[in-house]
């Protein structure tokens, strides 16, 4: 069979994350299958390269084989994250080679930490970029030229695309699905994956109830489970009387010890849940917007619009127009 004509590399590495290969992979592998199913010529060629020779052992213990670093040009690139990046990181010849293919490639990407091994090699200089959450103020700190936006699933700025962590990379690989054979062939794609074709990469890449489970999990375990009480009753009375009654404190002390645990204020941890609640429903259904505010607890869909605007800097609708999946 003649090579198809966009051969995709994806970078691996000794501990690298198997999701960060394997997910970007499969979506390439599937959009071919759709493509020949009908009668169509596979688009991709997508290959697992590495320095190492035949194979690499991710951070899962499972290994993976791989190919050479290829001196042909990449149509796209992939530097995939993990544990093992920052080992890799070290090796001049790897980075001369990312060099090399970011000069010649039509996309450069990274999936996770691999921002890392882009910002190393110096091919992205000044760009807005993302990485993992939890790894985003060391990209910044180590790498001040870089513009890094924590917030979002994936940013793409002409030939550079950057992914947050794991399974961000079946999003961002989806997203170029679309950009090279359109959207009916990525929700192909994403309904055979069983994966939702994720909106663009605006969405934020993590919750505001996981933000706040990661910030008091160490501190004090009532307010965790006071916030998975609040995601239950958010259309009830969340004053502060009912949320210290809930957490057996007095008024006073509830709403200092929330603050100092949770570097928030109960009102504007309420509003927070809220709006992420109403951004789930204003991509996921057809629903109302005046029942998607009384179901969130905003009572009127001016109330929820001004919370919307402060939040997300859009109106209820100018976000479902942009983001929703129907």
């Amino acid at each position: 069979m003649p090579e198809p004509s966009r051969p995709v590399h994806i970078l691996a590495f000794p501990n690298v994350q198997l999701l960060d290969v394997t997910g970007p992979l499969q979506v390439f592998a599937s959009a071919n299958v759709q493509l020949q199913e009908n009668g169509q010529t596979a688009h991709y060629s997508p290959r697992v390269v590495a320095a190492q020779d035949g194979s690499v052992v991710s951070s899962s213990g499972l290994g993976l084989l791989t190919d050479p670093l290829p001196e042909t040009a990449s149509d796209t690139l992939i530097v995939a994250g993990g544990k093992g990046v920052h080992t890799a990181l070290t090796d001049q010849r790897l980075l001369q080679w990312v060099r090399a293919q970011a000069a010649g490639a039509r996309r450069v990407a990274s999936v996770c930490t691999g921002t890392f091994m882009l910002a190393e090699a110096g091919v992205i200089d000044g760009q807005r970029v993302v990485t993992h959450w939890d790894s985003c103020a060391r990209l910044a700190e180590r790498y001040p030229q870089l513009q890094v936006d924590p917030e979002p699933i994936f940013i793409n700025r002409g030939k550079l695309w950057t992914s947050a962590g794991v399974t961000a990379g079946i999003d961002l690989a989806l997203a170029m699905v679309e950009a090279d054979l359109g959207r009916a062939v990525a929700l192909a794609v994403a309904r055979d994956l069983v994966v939702f074709l994720k909106r663009p990469g605006g969405q934020s890449q993590f919750s505001t109830a996981l933000s706040m489970q990661h910030a008091t999990r160490s501190q004090d375990s009532r307010f965790g489970d006071l916030h998975a009480w609040i995601l239950d009753n958010l259309a009830s009375d969340l004053s502060v009387p009912t949320l210290a009654a809930q957490v057996g404190m007095s008024e006073r002390s509830f709403v200092r010890h929330y603050r100092a645990h949770t570097g928030n204020t109960p009102a504007r941890a309420i509003e927070q849940l809220r709006v992420e609640a109403a951004r789930r429903l204003l991509g996921d259904s057809a629903m109302p917007i005046k029942r998607i505010a009384d179901r969130c607890g905003f009572g009127s869909e001016e109330t929820l619009r001004r919370s919307f605007m402060r939040a997300v800097s859009v109106t209820p609708q100018a976000y479902r127009e942009r983001f929703s999946a129907r």
